[in-house]
């Protein structure tokens, strides 16, 4: 395996990162009061250098907005670090708000490989109306969205399959990623995989201590998620992630799933999906 391929890391605007984990600091309420220390505090640049020493040969900037006004502001930002960070995957957002759709189409044409949109942060309803034309260009350009609508840790207004059951009605063809494997809800989620040939998951912080203690994975969904194996996507959450980052390999080696899965998981399924150099094809 030429080495891992991360699709859910975190960078943005350091002022942003602060006040995320100042966030996780003070136990807000989206952490459900669980004591949540940050592992990696180091600078930007140490942080991707620490991604390499681990052997992630690509990764993403997942960032959002809270608010609107905000979603043009990040990308601007994320596509300077896209260009000073050549193993980073150029990563864009969006909000529901007028405008959306026009940086949208402006992120998609200036090379934006992956979106991220966190229903929980935002607040908002994906299946919006305002957000509609969003969803639309990223299906027709098959660019992969990582979407937080799961209710892990702590259930919001518009969390849980429902809102994004709607939005693939309307937009079969779009290439979801559901982050932590759509963590509490996972069965639910795994059904929207099954019925949509587009719909991938990630595992971030799935089957660690922490959120085993928090959102216990049901064991009799194994067998499902072996068989999701060539659409299942390694994520982490890097660097806010409350223990060491080989803790999250360990967790999905311990499922003891087969090589094959897990080398799917940690590297081929991502690589082939965003065109990385030397990716075998999916066994027949």
């Amino acid at each position: 395996m030429p080495g891992l391929v991360d699709v859910h890391t975190h960078f943005m605007p350091e002022r942003v990162l602060r006040k995320v984990w100042a966030y996780f600091d003070g136990l807000g309420p989206l952490t459900g009061g669980i004591e949540w220390p940050i592992t990696y505090r180091e600078e930007e640049a140490e942080r991707a250098a620490l991604l390499r020493a681990f052997g992630v040969r690509a990764f993403t900037a997942m960032l959002y907005p809270h608010k609107p006004g905000m979603a043009r502001w990040l990308n601007g930002w994320a596509a300077g670090f896209a260009r000073r960070t050549p193993d980073c995957l150029h990563t864009s957002t969006f909000f529901p708000e007028p405008g959306a759709a026009a940086y949208v189409r402006e992120a998609l044409e200036h090379g934006t490989r992956v979106f991220k949109a966190h229903v929980q942060v935002g607040g908002y309803d994906p299946a919006d109306e305002a957000l509609d034309a969003c969803w639309g260009l990223l299906a027709e350009a098959g660019t992969p969205v990582v979407v937080h609508c799961g209710s892990g840790p702590a259930p919001g207004r518009h969390t849980g399959p429902g809102p994004m059951a709607r939005v693939l009605a309307r937009h079969p063809r779009l290439r979801l990623i559901v982050a932590h494997l759509g963590m509490p809800e996972y069965e639910d989620f795994f059904d929207l995989a099954e019925r949509y040939a587009e719909v991938r998951l990630d595992t971030t912080m799935a089957f660690t201590g922490f959120s085993e203690r928090m959102a216990p994975f049901p064991r009799r969904a194994l067998p499902r998620l072996a068989a999701l194996g060539d659409r299942v996507l390694l994520g982490t959450d890097f660097p806010n992630i409350p223990y060491p980052y080989a803790h999250q390999l360990d967790a999905l080696a311990e499922l003891a799933l087969g090589d094959d899965w897990l080398r799917a998981v940690c590297h081929d399924n991502a690589a082939r999906l965003f065109g990385l150099p030397d990716t075998p094809e999916p066994p027949a």
